[in-house]
């Protein structure tokens, strides 16, 4: 027993000493690497050719190391804090409006509801003449923005030139803290069936989703309830977890992270009370539904309490954390893997080849496990949240998409106003009529539209390959004629794409009459995902079905 004791005690001593010449070593690295470090930046600062900055080097080089780990790692000076709270919080000192650029000024483009600047009488297309007496003529949408900002109980006056009569007002506005909201709209939809728009994870969502259900609970006889999170990318994963227990017993495990070894291990539960524990819901996911969002669709979907409804999400597994550098600035980078319920980690991109140059890989299938929900479903890690019920994404054309963000449709959309101010309309049912939307095409007869079909793009590739690869003789005849035949002609696009332009521009004229949130009730009524979303809801006997025993897919 005593050998066997001192052996115990010599392997702990071995083990113990091994440790220690492993972290002298690492710690003798990083000396070694921050001191070369600090000579470059001390050899360019001194004998470079050119003047350089030594902040411009540090911000480099740092640069440098975080673009080596993987894409949301980053270093946040002192002018980057600002943006990060709003990104964190959703608040920020202001007047509470989107602007935008149209010609020499910066116009107002979205006051939101209740802010200093919805509450002075502001409107969509009011021009800003000046600020705190600056000539704002020839200004950038930054620099409107910093000059409206400020420090809360703080006052700033405004010249604006209103787009409907172009009388000119000064207002002296106070700024306030500015909540974005994270819920733009939640109501009935038909059927019963409610339905809730999220946009990101910040602090204070919880607290909207708790008075989006409790509004839905109100209702009599509540169906189900549709919560979208596509487009969602996450944010406070804190907060994902707070919103699950809306939906799910207190005290249910919903997520684990993990770091480099198994003491990082922390495992995130229910704290509150359910409001809605027995309410169907399907939940709605798209591509570009990351982090939080997929946090929060995996826990429903391992857990056997929602229908997952869509396209496969992003699959960002990763958990980032801040620590502070002094003088005002943070590193923010990834400290952990997270775990849904089964277990499952749905990370689908390996960013380790990263910092050998070998680049961004996706997770081969031979390295994706099985895992099983709490009913005994077949699920998948390695790739994102798979919806329990596939649909195609909606269909943008590009060139709606280049009216839209040339500013067009907004420009017209101001003109609009100045001869329907009076109007009033419903945002489920308005539609622009046929002779405004021939007055847009008019509108658009002397711009300059930059847009090439990728029909094509792709002719042009194609014939640059099939010259290099001397196929002209053959293929340059059928080519010619297909190019022919694709008239990227602006009238042909405005009569192709006309459902969907009108659709666009009947927003734009909702949204000049109310607020963001009338927008968001008419995308969902007219949405066909939130209709299939409504009829499964309204289909019990399918709905069950589905979270008893549909297994799902790899991909």
């Amino acid at each position: 027993m005593y050998s066997l004791l001192a052996m115990l005690c010599l392997a702990v001593a071995v083990e113990a000493t091994a440790q220690e010449v492993e972290r002298e070593r690492a710690d003798f690295e990083l000396g070694r690497a921050t001191e070369i470090l600090a000579n470059i930046m001390r050899e360019f600062e001194v004998g470079f050719v050119d003047e350089v900055k030594v902040d411009d080097l540090l911000n480099s080089a740092v640069m440098g190391m975080v673009m080596s780990t993987d894409p949301y790692s980053e270093y946040l000076s002192e002018e980057d804090m600002n943006d990060f709270e709003v990104l964190t919080t959703g608040r920020y000192g202001g007047v509470g409006s989107t602007i935008r650029q149209r010609g020499d000024y910066v116009i107002f483009a979205q006051p939101y509801q209740g802010s200093p600047s919805d509450k002075a009488g502001i409107k969509i297309g009011d021009k800003i003449v000046s600020i705190d007496g600056y000539d704002m003529k020839g200004a950038t949408v930054k620099d409107a923005s910093d000059r409206l900002k400020g420090e809360p109980e703080t006052f700033v006056e405004v010249v604006i030139k209103r787009n409907i009569g172009g009388t000119i007002d000064t207002l002296r506005l106070c700024r306030e803290r500015i909540s974005i909201p994270s819920i733009p709209y939640s109501g009935i939809i038909r059927d019963g069936v409610g339905y809730i728009s999220h946009n990101d994870f910040i602090e204070g969502s919880y607290d909207e989703m708790r008075r989006a259900v409790e509004r839905l609970m109100a209702t009599d006889s509540l169906k189900g309830i549709v919560l979208d999170y596509r487009s969602n990318g996450g944010g406070v994963l804190q907060e994902a977890v707070d919103i699950l227990s809306l939906f799910l017993p207190r005290n249910e495990r919903v997520v684990s992270v993990k770091g480099r070894d198994s003491s990082s291990l922390h495992t995130y539960s229910t704290r509150y009370a359910p409001l809605a524990e027995d309410v169907p819901i399907v939940v709605l996911v798209s591509d570009l539904s990351a982090s939080s969002s997929e946090i929060l669709a995996g826990a429903l979907q391992d857990l056997d309490r929602a229908v997952i409804m869509g396209q496969r999400t992003y699959g960002k597994g990763l958990v980032q954390g801040t620590r502070y550098l002094g003088y005002n600035s943070y590193l923010k980078y990834t400290t952990s893997k997270y775990y849904i319920p089964s277990g499952r980690c749905i990370q689908s991109r390996d960013y380790s080849d990263l910092r050998n140059r070998g680049g961004i890989k996706s997770i081969p299938d031979s390295l994706i496990s099985e895992y099983a929900t709490r009913n005994g479903r077949r699920v998948w890690d390695g790739g994102g949240i798979v919806p329990d019920v596939k649909l195609e994404p909606e269909y943008v054309s590009r060139f709606a998409t280049t009216l839209y963000q040339l500013g067009f449709m907004d420009d017209w959309a101001d003109e609009y106003m100045q001869r329907h101010h009076e109007e009033r309309v419903d945002p489920r049912t308005f539609v622009i009529s046929d002779q405004e939307y021939e007055d847009f095409c008019r509108f658009l007869q002397d711009k300059d539209i930059p847009y090439e079909s990728g029909i094509r793009k792709a002719l042009v590739a194609l014939e640059k390959a099939v010259q290099e690869d001397l196929y002209a003789e053959e293929l340059g005849p059928v080519i010619e004629s297909l190019k022919a035949s694709i008239k990227d002609d602006t009238a042909l696009n405005l009569e192709r794409y006309r459902d969907e332009i009108i659709e666009t521009l009947s927003i734009q004229i909702i949204l000049r009459n109310g607020y963001l949130c009338d927008v968001e009730e008419r995308v969902a009524v007219k949405d066909e995902a939130v209709e299939r979303a409504i009829e499964l809801l309204i289909d019990s006997e399918e709905y069950n079905r589905i979270l008893r025993e549909q297994h799902l897919e790899k991909h």
